[in-house]
């Protein structure tokens, strides 16, 4: 089916609300969500309603509780977001970290404790607005692992994302991956349309490469991306944003129940601290410029940065709708239900 995204947005809220969520942190999370369908990754959008409204009804997920500063060093903070929702107290450690830079020049926060932050693109995005330079190294704890460290089998790490803004006069350039080949919500939506997975992507459990997506459910796991490299950036990711910030890494086997909680270090830089934001806009521009004009290769139209494929899918979907499969759409009306909304309420 095809949806309108403020309809969309509106119905999410609806449901974020029923479940006991302020109105305002609920419009909060549906544009958060929406947006990242927007952009194109459906795997961080409305898919991950079902998952937050049983994130509430087992009290993982406290949908009112804001970001508390833990310690204060001015340049250095430490937040705890109490676990609320991810897009509200990630937000707030955000925009704290974002009033320090402006005033230092650069700050390091530690956000622990988040109830899944959704697209880290969001974050770094809002940096860039401010023109500031962000870098972001994520954990995902909470539940048990999907994806094997390269050499391994079994699984012992999760989808882990890593996320860099570069503010330019325009459009910024954001680059927001997860360290496994693709992240976890990409398998799932291909679970549900019974898709094959790319190559690389996917192990069985005998870690023999495959492109089925329900291998997840027989002892598989999702791929490191780049081999070696996606690995050791995955470890990095657990051990600044898990180990440093959220004193909370995998390895605490204990601790895997059903939630979904991030951690999150962020660096926030102004580019002015080394002398003048002008030279390094105009060597940002310089290369922007330089790679655009590269001759594209074959089966592509034109070599593109980190940040246009979403703003391409944003402009397409605005115009005609977000695509959602029905297995994903049957989930959001039952999660709807289980809200506490009624059949009527549900879109026809």
């Amino acid at each position: 089916m095809i949806i309108n995204s403020e309809a969309l947005t509106q119905f999410a809220t609806r449901i974020f609300t029923s479940a006991g969520a302020e109105e305002a942190r609920a419009a909060r999370v549906a544009t958060h969500l929406v947006d990242a369908n927007l952009k194109g990754h459906d795997s961080h959008g409305v898919g991950m309603i079902p998952r937050y409204v049983s994130g509430i009804h087992k009290g993982y997920l406290v949908p009112n509780n804001d970001m508390e500063i833990v310690q204060d060093s001015g340049a250095v903070l430490l937040t705890d977001g109490r676990m609320g929702f991810g897009q509200v107290v990630g937000r707030q450690a955000t925009e704290l970290g974002i009033e320090r830079a402006s005033a230092y020049g650069m700050v390091c926060v530690g956000s622990r404790n988040n109830y899944h932050l959704g697209r880290i693109g969001t974050y770094a995005e809002m940096c860039a607005a401010a023109g500031l330079i962000s870098i972001h190294f994520v954990n995902v704890v909470g539940h048990s692992p999907f994806v094997s460290p390269w050499g391994g089998r079994d699984k012992r790490m999760q989808t882990n994302p890593f996320c860099c803004a570069i503010p330019t006069e325009g459009e910024p350039i954001v680059l927001d991956m997860a360290t496994s080949a693709v992240a976890l919500g990409k398998a799932r939506v291909a679970q549900m349309k019974d898709e094959p997975m790319i190559d690389g992507a996917l192990f069985d459990a005998e870690g023999l490469p495959t492109n089925n997506p329900h291998v997840l459910k027989e002892g598989g796991s999702l791929a490191p991306f780049g081999r070696h490299k996606g690995y050791g950036l995955a470890l990095i990711c657990e051990l600044l944003g898990g180990g440093l910030a959220g004193e909370w890494t995998m390895s605490d086997v204990e601790k895997q129940t059903d939630s979904t909680i991030n951690h999150m270090l962020m660096f926030i830089l102004d580019p002015n601290l080394f002398g003048g934001a002008e030279g390094f806009r105009r060597e940002v521009e310089g290369m922007s410029r330089w790679l655009r004009e590269s001759t594209p290769a074959a089966d592509n139209d034109r070599v593109r940065l980190p940040g246009d494929p979403e703003r391409e899918s944003t402009a397409e979907r605005l115009a005609n709708g977000i695509p959602l499969d029905e297995q994903s759409w049957g989930a959001i009306c039952g999660a709807a239900l289980k809200a506490g909304l009624t059949e009527t309420d549900l879109p026809g």
